[in-house]
């Protein structure tokens, strides 16, 4: 302020000088909070709209090599672009990066489609004909009629395989824990029932394999593909706007619904967002009653004196503490020690096979709960200082017991500092990491912890997690400009689970403040 003096500047005027600074330095921090957000817009989006097929040739080494392909601009200050193609003997696609001086020839491949597989791989080719079982050559115009016969008879096969095959397979598994001899009869039974059920399953998919598609590249060479493996085809050369929009929809669903696929680098991300809103869920309700029942010992019940000062300290202190080692903490305290303990005392049949001595969902909430609780327990403690002194006075005057008075007086006009506590330890639980990849979340997850298998949550059972998805994905797409929108894409979902769960926070908030401090 010394300085501000020695400009000449009179008292109006440093003030003007000061809303001015600060003034500037906030439109830069919302200038960049604009900035990031347009980035993961922009690049997130990617992923979903539909980019149009070109008929490419490009020499290299002397080579010209003419494929089908999506192009993105990899470097625009050299004008070198990423092409994404596929040809016969790279069908399932491949990448190049190609100097536009480079590229010979160029024009839309109009008659060329887009075609996802069920596995997550991706075909740019032109369709040509159908093949039945009957050997004949359909159009392409029957494709919505094979298409619906091919998914007629992967329906039966998913039927035979969960109600006949899963059957056998249990009840052979029953007599192996009673030691039934192997030539016995119950068991020669089930196995003739079972071989009789895997032809019928062999028949159907016998008859899949003669539904194909037959496809072409840039050159002249045929190369056919299982209708059954078919997800959808796209003309996307040939979309006009509204259809462009059709197609980000079904692409947002997709985005959505499915599990990932090719190493995190297609598909969606259902089991990642289902992971990270249940364990967010479980460590909000684990952390609230701890975190509000130690502020209140700290603001009501403890003397004022030194160390209950250090206890404050302390508490404050917990919250810099760096995230990695609530990690290392939780694995080794709740996993090993606990978790291992429990092992040993309800599921001994088991060991050494670990049951809840390995790292679940469960140990990570409790070390997510670990790690928000000083957040949570600092704010109900400052919202536990504004009830009025009146008002509690007030209530122990009308006969009120002390508990009485915290739990009808002072909690309720607390609440909105205790929902502030709760929406800042969602917001940080929701985008960490490190701990998480110790103590459960890992990059891939076949089953999710809540199923319909009793006891329906899986308490026990690693996850998958937004957070650790993009973490995976930034090194699958580091030379891929497809699976970099991936985790664009993830990255804004994990921004908007973030804020619809802070806005349900927020919007609880306010109705208690209203309830409470308003009447």
């Amino acid at each position: 302020m010394a300085s501000i003096k020695q400009l000449g500047l009179n008292p109006v005027q440093r003030q003007s000088l000061v809303i001015s600074l600060t003034a500037f330095f906030t439109g830069l921090l919302v200038i960049a909070l604009i900035s990031v957000l347009a980035l993961i817009s922009i690049r997130g989006g990617a992923y979903f709209w539909p980019q149009p097929i070109y008929a490419v040739s490009y020499s290299q080494g002397g080579i010209t090599h003419k494929v089908l392909a999506q192009r993105y601009l990899s470097d625009e200050t050299e004008r070198v672009f990423q092409l994404n193609y596929s040809d016969f003997h790279h069908p399932y696609g491949t990448q190049a990066l190609v100097k536009e001086s480079d590229i010979v020839a160029e024009s839309l491949a109009i008659e060329s489609a887009q075609i996802k597989l069920t596995d997550g791989r991706n075909l740019l080719a032109t369709p040509m004909f159908l093949r039945t079982p009957t050997g004949d050559k359909e159009s392409l115009d029957e494709y919505a009629d094979v298409k619906r016969t091919v998914n007629q008879i992967n329906n039966e096969i998913y039927r035979i395989s969960s109600e006949q095959l899963a059957d056998i397979h249990n009840a052979l598994a029953a007599l192996d824990a009673k030691d039934v001899a192997i030539d016995a009869p119950a068991r020669e039974k089930l196995v003739a029932q079972f071989h009789r059920v895997q032809e019928k399953v062999i028949e159907l998919e016998g008859q899949l394999s003669e539904y194909l598609l037959a496809l072409t590249f840039s050159g002249s060479q045929t190369l056919f593909i299982k209708v059954s493996d078919i997800a959808t085809v796209t003309y996307v050369s040939q979309l006009n706007y509204v259809e462009k929009w059709q197609v980000v929809v079904q692409n947002l669903i997709t985005f959505l619904t499915e599990s990932p696929k090719q190493a995190n680098t297609s598909g969606g991300v259902f089991p990642a967002l289902f992971g990270t809103i249940l364990m967010v869920f479980l460590m909000t309700i684990i952390v609230t009653p701890f975190g509000v029942l130690a502020a209140i010992y700290l603001s009501e019940y403890a003397p004022d004196n030194g160390f209950t000062t250090a206890i404050r300290i302390s508490v404050s202190n917990m919250a810099g503490v760096p995230s990695i080692v609530y990690g290392v903490f939780g694995l080794g305290f709740f996993v090993y020690s606990v978790g291992g303990s429990i092992d040993a005392l309800f599921f001994s049949d088991s060991l050494p096979a670990p049951t809840m001595g390995t790292p679940g969902v469960f140990w990570a909430a409790l070390t997510m709960a670990i790690l928000t609780l000083p957040v949570v327990i600092v704010a109900t403690e400052e919202g536990l200082r504004r009830v009025p002194e009146g008002l509690k006075a007030g209530s122990y005057a009308l006969g009120a017991t002390k508990i009485e008075t915290i739990m009808k007086t002072i909690l309720p006009i607390a609440s909105p500092g205790i929902m502030t506590g709760v929406i800042l330890a969602i917001a940080r639980a929701a985008g960490e990491v490190a701990p998480l990849m110790l103590v459960g979340a890992v990059k891939f997850a076949p089953n999710l912890p809540f199923d319909g298998e009793f006891p329906y949550l899986h308490l026990d059972r690693q996850f998958m997690h937004l957070g650790v998805l993009i973490y995976d994905g930034a090194f699958h797409s580091q030379t891929d400009a497809k699976s970099a929108s991936m985790m664009f894409a993830a990255c804004l979902l994990l921004l908007v689970v973030v804020f619809v769960l802070n806005v349900l926070a927020v919007i609880l908030r306010t109705r208690l403040r209203k309830r409470y401090l308003q009447g």
